[in-house]
């Protein structure tokens, strides 16, 4: 969580950017993407010149020794005059980043080779570029802060959803990483990535978990076979590369792509799926892969999303994504039929129920988690569920940190769910058989299950609450009495 003083110079530097030219808010982080870009990749070069100087051998470096080239480092160009380093930015510095790398494979020269700089006030340039010095050198000087920079600028997003799509918050993304405890050798997917938060959450993971004992080979996959993501749109599909590459993932594997179309055939590929999908979306049903359609014969996006999920897994490959409230208890036939399949046919783990303040204050809905497994004919024996009350934070508008928090239990739990098994339906998480859900027409919803404890409230007897009642009457009539007298002198 970035302090307030960070918050108020990142407020400063995006009215900059708005001074600058620049008005939307995908735009405005688009352009503070490429300088933090520049900034960072300057880092990188002095981390190269370090380990050479430290090792004595030769390192293979971003920039040429030329003083062409190393007048586009940051440090060479930042205290520039505004004129002089609009011009320097726009015309050498921009160019050399889009085309750093010329692999016409890679998601970066995909989507950066038409990428534009739209900063057309050099005055205001030059404020962003200091103000961004100030915030890297003083408040943000490690990769996480970093990324949590990142994670502020990204949140502006969310006061428009796409197709019915919203960021998901980093502390439930973080928590459905570490129920899913993704590894090095996994190949991890998100079929609606949007600006890549969950495949962040899952790199961010993997490096703390793993860092330490990862070999040349993993390391090697983690920049560039390990993470996948698909986006119809293609500035998300940009601020994901990015995103990404700030993160040290160098070459991600991010595509266009619309996952639940007819073109799109790709199936048995990933480990783990990590998605948000698109909420309350629907799609022309010429346009939808007839596979999907086998599994649930609809037009709406979170119905067909978890379809696509199961299409894309191995066997073996697990899921942990979000759906609102309705694919859970939903009357219909397509609805009833997804569930069955989770049900019938893979291994449904868990569904935690989280309240409807979760995403606001950009969205109300009420929406769970499914944690489910491919297996392709193994069906459920029990699932588990949990009644998420809080998640650190106020279920309001303002979302402000609070001491109740359900996530750490969350997390707990699942990994020990032996313990579970003994629990009264009374308590936040229970075990549920397979055929009570069947028996209930495969509803998921946690209030078919959950039994509510009603404590009895014993009253007086009615001759004491009759008493009671006279005497305050008359009490009531006394002090008026004195009132009234009081009024009359």
């Amino acid at each position: 969580m970035l302090p307030s003083v960070v918050k108020n110079k990142i407020e400063q530097i995006w009215l900059d950017v708005i001074a600058g030219g620049v008005s939307q808010p995908t735009e405005v982080i688009e352009q503070l993407t490429y300088l933090m870009f520049a900034k960072q990749i300057d880092e990188r070069e002095a981390d190269i010149e370090m380990a050479e100087l430290l090792s004595g051998e030769k390192q293979s470096h971003i920039f040429g020794e030329s003083r062409e080239e190393q007048a586009l480092r940051w440090r060479n160009f930042k205290g520039m005059e505004a004129r002089a380093l609009h011009k320097h930015f726009v015309d050498r510095v921009f160019i050399f980043l889009i085309n750093l790398n010329s692999n016409e494979n890679s998601a970066f020269s995909r989507y950066l080779k038409h990428a534009t700089f739209k900063i057309n006030e050099p005055l205001a340039l030059q404020k962003v570029v200091a103000g961004l010095e100030d915030l890297f050198e003083n408040d943000i000087k490690d990769l996480d802060m970093q990324g949590d920079l990142y994670e502020y600028m990204l949140g502006k997003l969310n006061s428009a959803g796409r197709l019915g799509a919203f960021r998901t918050p980093k502390h439930i993304r973080d928590m459905m990483v570490k129920l899913m405890m993704p590894t090095p050798d996994m190949k991890i997917c998100d079929p609606a990535c949007g600006t890549a938060g969950f495949l962040i959450s899952s790199a961010e993971y993997i490096r703390s978990e793993y860092g330490n004992k990862m070999t040349a080979e993993q390391w090697e996959k983690y920049g560039s076979e390990t993470f996948t993501g698909f986006d119809t749109d293609e500035t998300m599909c940009r601020l994901s590369c990015m995103n990404l590459m700030l993160h040290s993932v160098i070459n991600p594997q991010l595509n266009k792509q619309d996952s639940v179309s007819k073109d799109y055939q790709v199936k048995d590929a990933y480990d783990l799926i990590l998605a948000n999908p698109p909420f309350k979306g629907t799609i022309n049903k010429e346009n939808i892969n007839e596979s999907l359609l086998a599994i649930t014969n609809t037009t709406k996006t979170e119905l067909l999303f978890v379809a696509l999920f199961i299409r894309l897994l191995r066997v073996g490959g697990r899921c942990a994504c979000i759906v609102p409230d309705g694919v859970l208890f939903g009357s219909s036939k397509a609805h009833k039929n997804l569930r069955k399949e989770l049900i019938e046919n893979q291994y449904l783990e868990a569904v935690i129920s989280m309240p409807s303040g979760v995403f606001k204050p950009y969205a109300g809905v009420s929406t769970a988690i499914l944690i489910f497994t491919k297996t392709n004919g193994t069906g459920t024996d029990k699932v588990w569920f949990y009644d998420m009350k809080a998640d650190g934070y106020s279920l309001d508008d303002k979302r402000q940190p609070v001491q109740e928090n359900d996530i750490p239990d969350i997390i707990e739990r699942f990994h020990k769910k032996e313990n579970e098994e003994d629990r009264e339906r009374t308590e936040q998480s229970f075990m549920v058989d397979k055929q009570e859900i069947i028996d209930n027409g495969y509803d998921l919803s946690i209030n078919k299950y959950k039994k509510i404890e009603y404590v009895p409230v014993e009253y007086p007897p009615t001759e004491e609450i009759l008493a009671e009642i006279e005497e305050l009457n008359e009490e009531i009539t006394k002090e008026t009495a004195e009132l009234r007298a009081l009024l009359r002198k």
